[in-house]
């Protein structure tokens, strides 16, 4: 990797965690616990812009500094800050990758991240707050996909945006030569 994309990703690394931090809030009121934040937009440009390995290690970087900047959910929740995160890029990327497709990429991203998080939540979230996995089956359709589609969909309608706009895509297009 150039110089040029490496300065690059790790701005965008950096705007993540800063978005992450600073905005952030409820949108299901049956969910007052589970925040939506714009920390994934900068992470599904690098990985629809520059690439998927770069992408990935970025999620990681966010999701660990996440954890140890917020104290908010430890490994766990840093894992699934991963898992969440990751599925989202991993399939936005790979998809548009193959496709140029940007819609349909962000598209399957959405859906790929709710269903990992359904799954995700079902094995791991009874062992983060030490209850019984029956108590979370009843969350999986009212709370855990809507949260997850509505929070993907949201990041990806602006990441599709950002992209739309010729300068931006000008100079992503440059970075890649």
């Amino acid at each position: 990797m150039g110089t040029k994309k490496l300065v690059f990703v790790s701005i965008l690394t950096a705007l993540s965690i800063i978005l992450s931090i600073t905005i952030y809030f409820p949108i299901l009121p049956q969910a007052p616990y589970l925040l939506y934040d714009p920390g994934d937009i900068p992470l599904i440009l690098i990985s629809t812009q520059v690439g998927i390995p770069h992408g990935i290690l970025a999620t990681l970087i966010v999701a660990i500094l996440m954890a140890v900047l917020t104290g908010q959910g430890g490994p766990i929740g840093a894992l699934m800050h991963f898992l969440a995160s990751g599925t989202l890029i991993v399939v936005s990327g790979y998809v548009y990758t193959k496709t140029k497709n940007l819609i349909l990429g962000l598209a399957l991203g959405t859906i790929s991240m709710a269903i990992v998080m359904a799954v995700a939540n079902i094995i791991f979230t009874p062992i983060y707050l030490g209850v019984p996995r029956n108590t979370i089956y009843p969350l999986i359709f009212p709370v855990i996909i809507p949260f997850n589609l509505i929070k993907a969909g949201i990041n990806s309608i602006i990441t599709y945006i950002l992209l739309s706009i010729s300068l931006i895509r000008t100079y992503f297009e440059k970075m890649k030569g």
